[in-house]
């Protein structure tokens, strides 16, 4: 997802091109057309904990934009190394932990949200490696309901599933250094692996060349393929199941874009805008809010934005599009985002 890793995502932007695919299983099944709903009273049902990448830091804001809780994620990170940078940032199962990645640090970690202090660490800080214990541009770490972490190991065109415990890789799906499409088997330059409510695993395969359109997968715990399409958003980016079952994905470009598609590899919804307060700037990704907006992290527009998808308009934003900053109001390029979860309580202080 992170701005950094422009530079590299072009240089090989000549990668293979596989041809279009779309396969079912006996379990895929059809969702229902996309009815957009949504709403601009009250747009954002919640606090929201936000990734700001730019200023190496996590905050956690309310709808009325007040920052309750921050952590300055540290310079020299916990081994005294190097910078662990707030790439993503989710809540885990328990809620009384964040879990991060830092694509260009090769590590992920969880972050005691009491504490302020990181409780666990996976890879080797500033080194990429393929073998036990090392990553190659991590991204989009998740810890699941039994404990265990899924993440997106670009770099290596895999998804580990890693027991945080013993340290040792469980599961893993696609073949460490092989880039092709070809799931599960085979992933070309995963870079996300986004748990659904049933369990199985959203994949989203952006085939690392710039300016090409990717995969989309749905692959069960047990690496069984289930469905595969090639969506037609350009450089997708963090696809994940809508409660509905259709697929949220935003389009890493410049304008950006948020689709929405079937199982069967239907686009029913797009936002798109070209220029203007509404055009984003390479958004990293978009998730559904249970009053029927979306969420979604414009990166370089340094703002996290609610659209109303009847509408098409953005109803709420943290940020200002444009300008980065680190006063409150503003941001540096976030490159995730999450609803904090009810229940959820911080400690006093921004830290």
């Amino acid at each position: 997802m992170a701005f950094r890793l422009k530079a590299l995502r072009r240089r090989l932007a000549g990668v293979l091109v596989t041809s279009s695919v779309l396969m079912l299983s006996s379990h895929a099944y059809a969702a229902s057309a996309y009815q957009p709903g949504g709403t601009s009273v009250n747009p954002l049902p919640g606090d929201l904990l936000i990734a700001d990448r730019g200023n190496n830091r996590l905050l956690v804001v309310t709808p009325d934009k007040r920052i309750i809780w921050s952590m300055k994620i540290p310079v020299n990170g916990p081994t005294g190394v190097h910078s662990h940078g707030a790439d993503d940032g989710f809540f885990t199962p328990d809620h009384k932990h964040i879990i991060v990645n830092d694509e260009d640090d090769q590590t992920i970690g969880i972050i005691s949200i009491a504490q302020k202090r990181f409780v666990w660490m996976y890879g080797h800080k500033g080194t990429k490696g393929s073998k036990p214990g090392y990553l190659h541009t991590p991204d989009d770490a998740y810890q699941l309901k039994n404990g265990n972490v899924v993440v997106a190991d670009i770099g290596n065109n895999r998804v580990l599933i890693i027991n945080p415990k013993t340290n040792r890789i469980v599961r893993q799906f696609g073949t460490t250094g092989v880039r092709y499409h070809a799931p599960p088997e085979k992933l070309n330059a995963p870079n996300g692996a986004l748990p659904t409510p049933g369990g199985n695993f959203i994949v989203t395969e952006i085939d690392w060349g710039y300016g090409h359109p990717g995969f989309i997968d749905k692959i069960t715990p047990q690496g069984k393929l289930l469905w595969s399409f090639r969506s037609q958003t350009i450089y997708p980016s963090d696809a994940n199941q809508m409660p509905d079952g259709n697929i949220l994905v935003v389009g890493y470009t410049n304008p950006g874009v948020v689709d929405i598609y079937s199982p069967q590899g239907k686009l029913l919804w797009q936002y798109r805008k070209l220029y203007g307060p509404g055009a984003l700037n390479h958004p990293s990704i978009a998730l559904p809010l249970s009053n029927g907006n979306l969420l979604v992290c414009d990166d370089w527009n340094n703002r996290v934005v609610v659209i109303d998808p009847r509408t098409k308009k953005i109803v709420w934003q943290y940020g200002h599009k444009g300008v980065k900053g680190n006063a409150p109001g503003y941001l540096n390029v976030p490159d995730g985002m999450d609803m904090v979860p009810a229940g959820v309580t911080f400690p006093r202080g921004q830290g």
